[in-house]
């Protein structure tokens, strides 16, 4: 019987772990986005991206030249999603005043809307939802956590699927300080 339920549950997980990516990806569709995401290569420039955040402001990332910015995809079903955004925010809160930027960006539907403004409300840096970005060219993620970290030029520089304190400290203080 423990048996027929240990691969009763590792299917069930399988499965739940298949059908992760693909809430985002519905959503997409359903908001006319791309299916694919827009191939992004560590080394070209950002691609467009201008979005209205829950706060009502406008942010343009090619008005972000000069700064270094985080663009973070996550979503409220995602669990490794909402154990970085603890270590976003203290990063960001920290070196917000050294021209740096951080960007979360929602997958999530519409329908969880009070759940991602819930999430977000304690957390300092800007959040939108996909489906409020005007000009989307980095497109709908594969899947999520995943953060692009772009330099003052504008360039992307690397490409993080989860956010440990060591990466930000080793990829992006040294940005900061150029």
């Amino acid at each position: 019987m423990r048996l027929v339920r240990l691969i009763s549950g590792l299917a069930f997980g399988a499965l739940a772990a298949a059908f992760a990516v693909d809430p985002g990806r519905a959503a997409a569709e359903m908001h006319g986005a791309p299916e694919t995401p827009t191939a992004l290569e560590i080394g070209e420039v950002a691609p467009p991206l201008v979005l209205t955040t829950f706060d009502g402001t406008s942010i343009d990332l090619a008005k972000l030249r000069g700064k270094v910015v985080l663009v973070n995809f996550w979503a409220t079903w995602c669990a490794p999603c909402r154990k970085e955004m603890p270590t976003l925010d203290a990063f960001y809160r920290r070196h917000r005043g050294q021209n740096f930027e951080l960007i979360g960006i929602s997958v999530d539907f519409a329908r969880d809307a009070a759940k991602m403004r819930k999430v977000a409300a304690p957390l300092a840096y800007p959040m939108a939802w996909i489906s409020d970005i005007s000009v989307n060219g980095f497109g709908q993620p594969d899947g999520v956590p995943i953060t692009y970290v772009i330099d003052a030029d504008g360039v992307i520089r690397d490409k993080f699927i989860a956010v440990p304190n060591k990466l930000l400290n080793d990829v992006v203080i040294p940005m900061l300080a150029k």
